[in-house]
Order: C-alpha cells, then structure tokens, then sequence
C-alpha cells in the first residue's frame, strides 16, 4: 500500500515539475497562453520556445534523472553497498573522458553531437574494461576494478585539462564536466534516449533477483538466481543508460545515491520494489534542480550538476554520519 502511494505521489510531483519546467524560464509561460500556443496551427515565439527549446530540455532531463535513479537502486542492491551509485563502476568517468577527447582534439566543432557519441562510447569502454578486470573475483573485486577505471579515467580528463591548447579548450571541457541540460535540443534526446531506455530495460530485469540477493549470494543462488548474470545486466544496463545520460549532459551526480534512499524506507526496503520509485524521485530531483538553476544567479549560470552536488554533498555526509551510528 505504502509503495503505491508512493509511485502515485511522485507521479503527481513529477507532472507538476514537468508543466514547470515547460513554463518557467527567462520567458515566463502561463498555462492558458502555453496551452493555446501548442494548439494553434500558426507559429509562434510562445510555441518555438515550448516545442523546441524547453520541451526537449525536459524530456532529457527525465530520462537521465530516471535513468541515475534506477541504476543506483539497482547497483545498491547488487553489490549490497548502501554508498554505491553510477559513478562507483567508472561509467560517468569514462563518459566524461571520451567527451573531453573529443572537445579535446576538436573533433567537436566538426559537429555538436561529437562529444556525445565519444562520450557514450567512453561509458563503455570503461565499463567494459571494469568487467574484465574483475572476471570471477566477485562483488569486491568489481567495486575496485571500477574504482581504478574510475581514477585511471579522472587522470585522463585532468591531463586533458593541464595540456589543453586554448583557454578556449579547457573552458569549455570545464563547462560540460559541470552537468546541465541548457541548450539541448532533439538531437541530443534522439541520441541518449534510445540507449537510456534499452539500459532501463536491462536495469528492470534484475528486479527479481535484488531482494533474493539482500539475502547473500550463496542464499540467492540457493534459490536459483544466477548471480553472475545479474551483475551482467546490472553493468551493462547502467553503462548503456548512464554513459548514454553523461555523454549528452555532463557528469551529474549524488542523484543515483540520494533517490533510492528516499524511497527505499517507503517499500519495505525491498531492493526490487525500490527500482520504480526511484527512477521517479530521480527524475523529479533532476527536473526540479533544472528549474532552480534557470533563477538562482551568482554571477554566472550556476550548473545542474554543481546544483545537485550542493545538495547531494550534504546529504552524503548525513548518509556516512548515519550509518556509522547504526553499524554493528
């Protein structure tokens, strides 16, 4: 009862994120105005920055809030590490770095879909790399196998940046390692959204296994999960949707650690029964941030990632804090 109040409020919470992420901006919509623009067969400046500009912004933002959110329940409950998240496996690393390749040797003024393509081709390569390292050494072994690919790939982006042949250059891989979702357009969601969506239904699959793996391993297999295999579709789903979601927005963390969390308590804390819930709250906590950083100015448009990072520290903090007081 409580997880179907739960999904039922955040769908609610996510439509009215929704309607104000199409109406809110620098150009303020009201509702009849909006409606009336999308409905008349005439073009307008109303329906050019609704259907064009703020829709496909809004679209993205849900499949890659979604999209973090379900690949951290889910590695949550692989791995059985209430700290894990997309960025543990080295996928948002190596997302980041093959997008910087490309801004990097220039290849992305031949085209601004250049960096999303190396990007996502980076997301897996990393993973790719991270699951053969660990081949057979179990769930530690995959922790520190993405944790080296994850450095190996930071020093690359950092080396990008001290040898970077322009300001110009390390501007602007700064800007896109900062996350956001501003001037993204169809193109961009035609890119990610088949691979975010082909990630989330790898993600789905492990459902079944996550609550017989908060048993343990040996008790999961005992019931006939295939443990292996789980963490199969868990690597592969995460670095089809996540590389996918970093490659078009930049590095956006902490959502894929705060979203399960939020809902877990509400579900039982069944892994399994968390995964909807939580590609909800993720995609509400990105919509919701993307709103914010179009009105909170400090000199300068703040990022979405570092928007969400001044959320998401402190509540790491809170999360360590916590469950160091309630450890064994």
């Amino acid at each position: 009862m409580k997880g179907a109040l739960l999904i039922a409020g955040l769908g609610l919470a996510l439509a009215a994120a929704a309607v104000a992420s199409l109406l809110a901006g620098p150009v303020w919509l009201d509702p009849g105005q909006g409606l009336a623009a999308v409905l008349s067969p005439h073009d307008s400046l109303a329906k050019l920055i609704l259907l064009d500009v703020r829709l496909p912004r809004l679209v993205l933002g849900l499949l890659v809030g979604a999209i973090l959110g379900l690949s951290g329940a889910v590695l949550q409950g692989v791995l059985r590490n209430p700290l894990a998240e997309p960025g543990l496996l080295g996928v948002s690393s190596g997302a980041s770095l093959g997008a910087v390749i490309a801004i990097y040797y220039g290849i992305g003024a031949l085209t601004p879909l250049a960096p999303p393509l190396f990007g996502l081709a980076g997301g897996l390569v990393t993973a790719g790399a991270a699951l053969v390292l660990a081949r057979g050494g179990g769930t530690l072994a995959l922790i520190l196998a993405g944790a080296a690919v994850s450095a190996l790939a930071a020093t690359g982006v950092s080396l990008a940046l001290n040898l970077a042949p322009s300001p110009y250059a390390a501007y602007e891989i700064m800007t896109w390692l900062m996350g956001s979702l501003a001037d993204r357009s169809w193109d961009h969601v035609r890119l990610a959204g088949p691979f975010i969506v082909a990630g989330a239904v790898l993600l789905g699959l492990t459902a079944r296994s996550l609550d017989a793996l908060a048993l343990g391993e040996d008790q999961a297999e005992s019931l006939g999960v295939n443990v292996g295999a789980t963490r199969l579709l868990a690597l592969f789903g995460t670095a089809l949707g996540v590389g996918a979601a970093t490659a078009v927005c930049g590095a956006i963390g902490f959502v894929g650690l705060i979203a399960p969390h939020l809902t877990r308590p509400f579900v039982g804390h069944r892994p399994g029964g968390a995964l909807l819930p939580s590609a909800l709250a993720g995609a509400v906590i990105v919509t919701a941030a993307d709103i914010a950083t179009r009105f909170v100015r400090a000199g300068a448009d703040l990022k979405l990632g570092v928007f969400v990072s001044l959320i998401g520290a402190p509540f790491f903090l809170w999360l360590v804090l916590r469950l160091r007081r309630t450890s064994p």
